[in-house]
């Protein structure tokens, strides 16, 4: 898993596929935080692109079936990669049996077209919304 965006946070997914699966699992964390929580758009951007450049490299390992890209969604929505540059890798680069996970809110239409499987999950109720903040082991 390349996590895109969330960077050092304690999340769930991390202390999961560490804790339970990490002589399965690579786990790469290299966002710099909510896009909300930052000023620095240049250190976003090359976050993003260091993200990116180990994504690569795990898609392109044959010995690797699935690879994850966590949030990078988010990275694309705010223009801090290229579109044109993830989808040329992935119908040129990606190895035929390597499944990559695409994750984050609204995928940008040029994913879509080359996807085998779009999912996409719509909020009808959230507990934030009655006032009670994220917890642990559910939200991170």
């Amino acid at each position: 898993m390349v996590q895109f965006i969330k960077g050092a946070w304690d999340t769930g997914e991390r202390r999961l596929l560490t804790g339970h699966f990490g002589d399965l699992c690579q786990f790469h964390a290299m966002g710099e935080g909510f896009t909300w929580e930052t000023q620095d758009r240049a250190r976003d951007i090359a976050a993003a692109q260091a993200g990116w450049e180990k994504a690569k490299q795990l898609i392109a390992d044959e010995n690797l079936r699935m690879v994850v890209l966590d949030e990078i969604n988010i990275a694309l929505r705010y223009d801090y990669l290229a579109i044109a540059d993830v989808v040329d890798f992935l119908t040129t680069s990606k190895p035929p049996m390597t499944h990559v996970v695409l994750t984050g809110r609204n995928a940008k239409d040029e994913l879509i077209e080359i996807a085998d499987l779009v999912t996409e999950m719509t909020l009808v109720k959230h507990p934030f919304r009655s006032g009670i903040k994220a917890q642990p082991g559910v939200e991170f």
